[in-house]
């Protein structure tokens, strides 16, 4: 029995198949193999013969990159786990609508998302990217967003396939997992973005797959990437490996990979021509291939094109009044209310809120996006400190820091900078392997630390720059580079390493924070000191990514004397009628490239928690952190939020959630540990060159709910401003399909109207080794008005009651009985209610 209703393609995919591989024979074999590598890391080639332009891709979890070396301004959305905690399909499909708009706005045809690798463990770098440790809160909010994005003609490739659930080797490690547990669990939400929402594209991860099948690289996986993604569940679009993931020729042209990216270069083009020539790969493989292609071209409108980009407008989509007040209100309904003893929402009109206190290190530099391919550059920023002065007008607003999340200092001010000769910026010299000069010694802008496009040729570089200190006191400089270097300060030799650096710096995304040697120097108050910097770098060959120098300096004006902006802090809360303490995680712990070692919050945080708390019993916290941190405190503190990372509507949303103009109505997609020692999986790393999924099928709060284990707050937990009573099951109802529609009823008790989300569970009756001992079937958005009811019908489909039968090789109705209950978390549940599931088996054989 298929779980899953078919899908009508896009109108704009005109050519039918016939058509296509009519048009095919057409070409030459060396323009067909051609066309499976990219012209460039973003762009594919032109086939003037069939009127096909070059299709053009970007990075996009929050946002339109673009291609430029330098990213132009795009709208930045919440991270997607934020997404996630809306439990909102309708405004998922609605972000999908915008990063379509954006797309078209800067000339791209295919976004390079969503993520839909699951939260297997809170320590994993790239967990704000993703949205759920669930599959199918997973799957639901990525096909709304991929089939509204897709309805706008832009393609949408979404990631990645499979087991990429960690960062740590991840070009090189082996996902160990059974079959039965990657159908029922890891490939669940790709395969509901296949059959639902008709995706386009599928990215291959760069780790290998052990399944049970076959051990290989994702990349060239036969059973999973032709027998299930192609040949199973229907898939017509483009398998595009991870950027330098394909690594084989014959072996990933046989085992289902399309398109190698990036390029020029790679595994294919000349040696895949020599492979089919020698006999190794037929060309009806390659006809296959570029088919698929040409359906993308098709569904994208690259075939016969015109016009490219949308020019800018003076009131572009990025910054349109539409594009802000949709990201304000998703900033606002993903804020997850995780503690509240009655002091929020916040009234401005109040006269007891006379003077708010704003303090924490995301008040003065809130942390909006992750780090890795997810970077967006905003248009503007909406920060907590200006939307609070305009939330509450008449209110005395002091704002002080408490310290510091970060482990190295902020940019320079590109103003104290000069080359030794006293101009503006600092002087680069390139040259060649021999140690000759190549060009002149050129000047660069202190503010640029990337130094793109260096000629192939050029080895190494030399920097000279000059830094005016000027502010008295303890003066914090830092250099960042990557690669084999040597590094002086006024002369001293404080740094070298002989580690040569290449594409994995970019990887690993090293590159995007780069290490290296920090001083402290003293400045007297009678007159500036000026710090020569000098340093002898390697030119980084990051293959594809292209040749670059990384020279990046860091200044803290002040060393920070943590003691006293601790001090500052506390003052400040003591005098304040309301305390906001805004903490949280920054790029250096949450990132593409690496994995956490832990879950604690950066620096002296929870200090500054519990000093402003002891002297301000009106506190209120906001985590800023895309992923699990420990709050120690987070049951003595009045009111505590979870802000996620929130995108270029930051501050506007918070203030909306802090003073009820719009509810805080999210709920955790994720389960929040309350000590390090009770997370199921503590450890993203692979072992001896292996992650092994020993947990098996209880991925999160499955996990949690095996091991009998109490988290801090439960997969599902989020307060709201109502008051609601458990929901009830009102009735259950068969279809002929195998769904079961559930009728579930909410009462809102409290005072205001508030928005419920109803969580429907299934467990079994008797515990079963093989199976999850409760799992998430279903699931809907109620909006109550107070001390009203509402019932709404949530369709749980046949596949929830269905396992992998590793021995037929197909689904089958799980015999062991079930029971249904439903809440508003995965702990907070209404009285089991037995679901016999013999109707069901019957409804499946008499079909």
């Amino acid at each position: 029995m298929n779980a899953f209703a078919a899908v009508p393609d896009n109108p704009q995919a005109k050519a039918s198949a016939a058509t296509l591989r009519a048009r095919i024979e057409t070409l030459p074999l060396a323009d067909k193999v051609r066309l499976l590598t990219g012209e460039t890391s973003w762009t594919l080639f032109a086939v003037p013969e069939l009127d096909l332009s070059p299709i053009v891709v970007s990075d996009g979890p929050i946002g339109i990159r673009g291609i430029e070396q330098v990213s132009t301004e795009a709208a930045q959305m919440p991270s997607p786990s934020a997404v996630a905690a809306t439990w909102n399909t309708d405004l998922a499909a609605r972000l999908g609508t915008l990063i379509a708009g954006e797309a078209r706005r800067k000339g791209i045809d295919v976004v390079l998302a969503p993520v839909v690798n699951l939260q297997r463990t809170p320590v994993g770098g790239r967990h704000f990217e993703c949205y759920s440790e669930d599959p199918l809160l997973t799957g639901a909010i990525a096909a709304s967003y991929v089939a509204a994005a897709q309805v706008e003609g832009v393609g949408m490739s979404v990631k990645h396939f499979i087991g990429n659930e960690s960062e740590t080797d991840r070009t090189t490690y082996i996902a160990k997992v059974s079959e039965r547990v990657l159908r029922e669990v890891y490939l669940a939400p790709f395969e509901t973005v296949v059959r639902e929402a008709n995706v386009w594209s599928v990215m291959a991860a760069y780790n290998g797959v052990d399944d049970g099948t076959g051990v290989a690289p994702a990349t060239e996986h036969d059973h999973l990437l032709n027998d299930v993604l192609k040949r199973e569940w229907g898939f017509d679009g483009v398998v595009v490996s991870d950027w330098l993931a394909a690594n084989s020729t014959v072996e990933s042209a046989l085992g289902g990979l399309d398109l190698v990216m990036p390029g020029p270069g790679g595994p294919w083009q000349d040696k895949l021509l020599q492979a089919v020539h020698d006999g190794l790969v037929a060309e009806s493989i390659i006809d296959d291939k570029v088919e698929r292609i040409l359906r993308l071209g098709e569904r994208v409108g690259a075939v016969g094109r015109v016009a490219h980009a949308v020019p800018d407008a003076p009131d572009a989509l990025h910054s349109a009044p539409e594009t802000r007040a949709l990201l304000r209100e998703t900033v606002a309904r993903s804020i997850v209310v995780l503690g509240n003893n009655g002091i929020l929402p916040l009234d401005p009109a109040r006269a007891a809120i006379g003077s708010i206190a704003l303090i924490g290190p995301a008040a003065v530099d809130p942390f909006v996006q992750g780090g890795g391919s997810a970077f967006v550059q905003a248009p503007y920023a909406s920060t907590p400190e200006a939307a609070i002065r305009d939330a509450f007008p008449h209110a005395r607003l002091r704002v002080e820091r408490g310290g510091t999340s970060r482990l190295h200092a902020p940019a320079i001010d590109p103003a104290v900078v000069t080359t030794p000769g006293g101009s503006p910026g600092y002087e680069l010299s390139l040259f060649d392997a021999h140690g000759h000069p190549l060009g002149d010694t050129v000047v660069v802008d202190a503010a640029e630390s990337w130094n793109r496009d260096v000629p192939i040729e050029a080895r190494s570089a030399r920097v000279r720059a000059r830094v005016r200190l000027t502010r008295p006191g303890p003066n914090r400089l830092e250099v960042g580079v990557s690669g084999a270097h040597e590094v002086w300060f006024d002369g001293e030799l404080v740094s070298a390493s002989t580690e040569v650096a290449n594409s994995n710096v970019i990887l690993n995304s090293s590159a995007n924070h780069p290490v290296g040697p920090a001083k402290r120097f003293e400045v007297g108050d009678a007159e500036p000191v000026t710090k020569a910097i000098d340093a002898e770098l390697q030119v980084v060959d990051a293959e594809a990514y292209g040749t670059f120098v990384r020279f990046e300096l860091r200044h803290e004006p002040h060393d920070i004397d943590l003691d006293d902006e601790l001090a500052a802090a506390v003052e400040a809360a003591a005098e304040a009628d309301v305390a906001i303490v805004l903490i949280g995680t920054t790029e250096e712990t949450e990132s593409e490239g690496w994995d956490r070692p832990n879950l604690d919050l950066p620096g002296r945080q929870n200090e500054l928690v519990t000093r402003v708390l002891a002297v301000n019993p009106r506190t209120i916290v906001v985590v800023n952190a895309g992923a699990p941190v420990l709050l120690p405190w987070l049951d003595d503190v009045p009111a505590v939020l979870w802000w996620w990372l929130p995108g270029q509507e930051a501050g506007n949303g918070l203030a909306d959630a802090l003073t009820g103009r719009v509810e805080p109505s999210g709920h955790l997609p994720w389960t929040l540990p309350a000590r390090f020692a009770d997370v199921p999986v503590q450890d993203a790393r692979p072992i001896d060159g292996v992650i092994d999924y020993v947990e098996g099928g209880d991925v999160g709060y499955r996990s949690w709910d095996r091991l009998e284990r109490t988290p801090a707050r439960p997969f599902g937990f989020g307060l709201g401003y109502g008051a609601w009573a458990i929901p009830h099951i009102a009735g259950t109802t068969w279809r002929p399909d195998g769904s079961l529609v559930v009728s579930v009823e909410v009462e809102n008790r409290g005072d205001r109207d508030s928005r419920a989300t109803a969580q429907v569970y299934l467990e079994c009756v008797e515990p079963d080794p093989d199976r999850p001992l409760r799992w998430l079937a279903g699931f809907a958005l109620l909006d109550v008005h107070a001390g009203q009811r509402a019932v709404t019908d949530i369709v749980v489909p046949c596949r929830q009651f269905e396992v992998w039968s590793e021995e037929s090789q197909q689904w089958v109705v799980s015999t062991a009985e079930l029971a249904i209950r439903v809440g508003q978390s995965s702990r907070e549940l209404s009285p089991s209610r037995p679901l016999p599931n013999r109707d069901l088996i019957h409804l499946q054989t008499s079909q």
